[in-house]
């Protein structure tokens, strides 16, 4: 895909606020009734602040996190990132602001499996239209950076869990994002992984001073941010 001037979004970083929600709600339907999810959240981030975000199983976060990436609209409140309020943009605007402004961490890593690492990394590049070979050589300037240069030929089946999210990591981080959101990044890892792997997000992100919001239910994995925030019934505390 070839990003057009129609399909640009201007993401500078031309305020306060890296990212902020302001008023959201948001639910959906089950077995006919309507279930709450988010009850007014707000939320603000500012350029290279790390937020963690904290609640138990089910109380919403992955829903926080995708509304505030713009992969799910909601029901009413405004999501600004990069200066940009979200409901203002088209359907191709947004996929620009995604892979130009935002960089996404799940805890499934989420990699295609037919494609090297270098590939998987360089895929948000090559989405925007940038030449191969340029976003081949920014992919492994990022995979150096995240000690992965000697498993950029590898597929994703030939790498451990911890691999797997370094190379996710890599992924979030090489269009050179203003955010980056990461659900439960480390909660498909052993300890001592999740731990390296926690290490190696937290410095990347600060390093290139980019803004962290991270949903975990770790409380060791939150006391690593500038700031802890609580979702409970819908609201953040």
């Amino acid at each position: 895909m070839t990003v057009t001037e129609t399909d640009h979004v201007d993401t500078t970083r031309d305020g306060t606020s890296a990212l902020a929600l302001r008023g959201v709600h948001h639910g959906y339907e089950r077995a006919g009734e309507r279930i709450e999810v988010l009850r007014g959240a707000d939320l603000e981030v500012r350029p290279g602040e790390l937020v963690a975000v904290v609640g138990r199983s089910g109380s919403g976060k992955s829903t926080l996190l995708h509304v505030a990436g713009g992969l799910v609209t909601p029901a009413d409140g405004d999501v600004v990132v990069g200066g940009r309020p979200v409901a203002t943009l088209k359907p191709t605007e947004r996929a620009v602001l995604r892979r130009r402004t935002i960089g996404f961490v799940f805890q499934f890593f989420h990699l295609l499996p037919h494609l090297d690492v270098r590939d998987n990394v360089a895929l948000p590049l090559l989405l925007d239209g940038a030449p191969t070979g340029a976003a081949r050589r920014r992919a492994d300037g990022v995979l150096a950076a995240v000690g992965l240069s000697d498993r950029a030929d590898h597929l994703p089946s030939e790498l451990s869990g911890g691999q797997l999210q370094r190379a996710a990591i890599a992924r979030a981080l090489v269009s050179e994002p203003a955010v980056v959101l990461a659900d439960e990044p480390t909660g498909n890892l052993d300890a001592t992984t999740a731990a390296e792997v926690l290490d190696l997000l937290v410095a990347q992100v600060r390093d290139r001073e980019v803004a962290l919001v991270l949903v975990t239910h770790d409380t060791g994995a939150a006391a690593r941010a500038d700031r802890t925030l609580h979702l409970l019934d819908g609201t953040l505390t």
